[in-house]
């Protein structure tokens, strides 16, 4: 089935990507910002800045490979290339849609690492990890398999859902949607376990559950892109090209997101506990203060005393009646 012709799919998904992919570049020059905002350069998230980096340098390759990608068959190849601009883009040999799609691999590789990284780093287990890790090994082999198989298709170059190549293709879309739920799922449970342990003890008003939010919106949005390029794939329909390039910038803005407001949200928890425990210590040293001018005004009383010949005020000696501190 063929929903959109291959140079109208081609055209729609520069545009939109190109959309996409200036907005993600706001997006990280945020993130940056969130991991180095008031930090010393030892304090900084590096693995999360070394993945923000290559996911931004990944989309960059991408775009520009998209923008050669459609040069190439609307001018370059327009009147040279057999059957057209149509045939052109509808080739999945044609070096450029390969290089695309292995560019898209990677990207999904990252993104997928930098979740597992994520569980890890707030379940502090091998354990939760195990089948995460799995899972994104088989997204490893199945990607590259499925661009193996795409830059080697010799009976029909042409049709992206050949049997050899769409399997492969299916099985990676399917095992990342999968990872990247059951990541996902951990994060939230966990952080959700926390806060409710600790909502019982905690003294300000500090709460963990907008980076629950946002790591729901993340999840939800990146899997309806999956789901969306998994029924194209099956259904055999051309806006599978236009989900694929579209999910490059895709991939970055969600994890730039999910990056910026658990930064910001730990940074304001911090702050308000900070702000607390000062208050606290005002507090206490207000107390010490009032028990001291009370102490000394009662201390600077006089009480005669018939066994002795003086009295005291504070330390000091004085004549007196035989008046003792109490």
């Amino acid at each position: 089935m063929t929903s959109l012709p291959a140079d109208t799919s081609a055209l729609m998904s520069a545009a939109l990507e190109s959309i996409l992919y200036g907005f993600s570049i706001l997006m990280f020059i945020g993130t940056i910002r969130a991991l180095t905002y008031k930090r010393r350069m030892r304090d900084v998230n590096r693995p999360v800045a070394v993945v923000a980096v290559l996911l931004l340098l990944v989309s960059t390759a991408h775009i520009i490979m998209t923008i050669i990608h459609v040069e190439n068959g609307l001018v370059k190849y327009r009147d040279t290339w057999p059957g057209g601009p149509a045939a052109f883009f509808t080739d999945i040999t044609e070096e450029t849609y390969v290089i695309k799609h292995a560019l898209y691999i990677s990207q999904t590789v990252l993104a997928d690492g930098l979740m597992i990284y994520r569980c890890y780093a707030l379940w502090r287990s091998v354990r939760v990890i195990i089948v995460p890790s799995l899972l994104w090994c088989a997204v490893i082999v199945t990607g590259i398999r499925a661009v193996y198989e795409t830059s080697q298709a010799t009976s029909d170059p042409g049709e992206v859902f050949a049997i050899d190549v769409e399997k492969w293709i299916v099985a990676f879309i399917v095992l990342t949607l999968t990872s990247n739920l059951l990541c996902s799922g951990l994060l939230i449970y966990r952080i959700w376990n926390i806060e409710r342990r600790v909502s019982k003890i905690r003294a300000s008003n500090s709460t963990m559950m907008p980076i629950v939010r946002v790591l729901v919106d993340a999840a939800v949005l990146y899997t309806v892109m999956l789901l969306g390029l998994l029924i194209c794939f099956l259904a055999e329909s051309d806006g599978e090209s236009v989900l694929t390039d579209i999910a490059v910038p895709v991939v970055s803005i969600t994890f730039y997101m999910v990056i910026i407001r658990i930064t910001t949200s730990c940074r304001h928890h911090l702050s308000t506990a900070s702000t607390s425990r000062t208050t606290e210590e005002m507090e206490q040293r207000n107390m010490q203060q009032y028990q001291t001018k009370s102490l000394e005004v009662h201390i600077s009383r006089c009480t005669q005393d018939d066994s002795a010949s003086t009295y005291k005020v504070g330390d000091e000696d004085r004549p007196s009646t035989g008046i003792e501190e109490i």
